[in-house]
């Protein structure tokens, strides 16, 4: 089964399976898995990069993803790329002479993701390639709120909530094949469009913060959760500092998880912002609430 992530930034472990580059291997970042690994493979003309052209074939065996975005992301790269002139990494010791290459990516990667500030993020660690599987060394394993897993991963863009399959209007230009009918098409969209996001925002500003009790008057400001049949709608500083709370880091300035006020399941305050950037809208409450792993299940989907 093939997992599909929306809003995807991965970084990735490559392994050379070419006996005569054995052992060597390469991270990198992508946003699209399966074209990155075609484009090493193809070399550099097809997009590949300089140091995987003409040394293949190369298998993407790990890749870790949840990142916020792609700054992030290639911050997380670059840092396991040179652990060496990482100013977080400086506890991490060099390769051992009769260490190989992928361990020591491997051995990089656990301190990494037990090292602030990635030891905040919503990551998860995928297994490409379960016949290269190692266990993480004791006392380095990530953390809890980081699953690990495996088989093959793919980005998808953002489902839409709002799109109708097969509406008239799109049927109608579909069969007529006119450029004045595709226009007329994007302009209906692009109305409709402008139209909910207006109904929503006036929607939810009228509403009050379930924590303070205050009126919502930033639609921006704002947060709801994960889970389709909860109707939590807080400020985001407000479940922010609760969550704080609750785990007694107020030193910290954003939390790792918490409980929903509303529905109490436990969030990743990483799915709270992917939620508010778009993703998860294809989700719908399901008739079995009492389930909390059917919804972590279709928070990996």
């Amino acid at each position: 089964m093939v997992v599909e992530i929306e809003r995807f930034f991965g970084c990735y472990l490559l392994l050379n399976i070419n006996p005569d580059f054995k052992d060597r291997t390469y991270i990198g970042y992508t946003v699209d898995p399966r074209r990155r690994i075609g484009q090493h493979n193809k070399g550099k003309q097809f997009g590949g990069a300089k140091r995987t052209h003409g040394r293949g074939p190369w298998e993407m065996v790990l890749i870790v993803y949840g990142f916020p975005n792609n700054i992030s992301a290639l911050k997380f790269e670059w840092a396991w790329q040179k652990p060496k002139l990482s100013r977080r990494l400086r506890h991490v010791p060099g390769k051992r002479k009769d260490e190989k290459r992928f361990i020591y990516d491997l051995r990089v990667l656990s301190n990494m993701l037990k090292t602030a500030p990635w030891s905040r993020l919503p990551l998860t660690i995928q297994w490409l390639k379960q016949e290269y599987m190692r266990e993480f060394e004791d006392g380095l394993q990530p953390p809890p709120h980081m699953p690990i897993a495996f088989g093959p991963v793919t980005s998808i863009k953002m489902h839409s909530s709002k799109k109708k399959k097969g509406s008239p209007r799109k049927k109608k230009a579909k069969d007529a094949g006119s450029s004045s009918d595709m226009s007329e098409e994007v302009s209906q969209d692009a109305a409709q469009k402008e139209s909910d996001d207006m109904i929503s925002m006036t929607q939810t500003v009228h509403k009050r913060c379930d924590l303070c009790i205050k009126r919502i008057q930033d639609v921006e400001s704002s947060l709801s959760c994960v889970h389709p049949a909860c109707s939590m709608i807080v400020h985001t500083i407000c479940l922010a500092t609760k969550f704080l709370k609750r785990s007694s880091e107020t030193d910290q300035l954003l939390p790792v998880d918490g409980n929903c006020p509303v529905c109490k399941n436990n969030v990743l305050w990483g799915d709270l912002i992917r939620k508010k950037q778009g993703c998860y809208s294809n989700l719908s409450a399901s008739e079995n609430e009492d389930s909390e792993d059917h919804w972590a299940e279709d928070l990996r989907l």
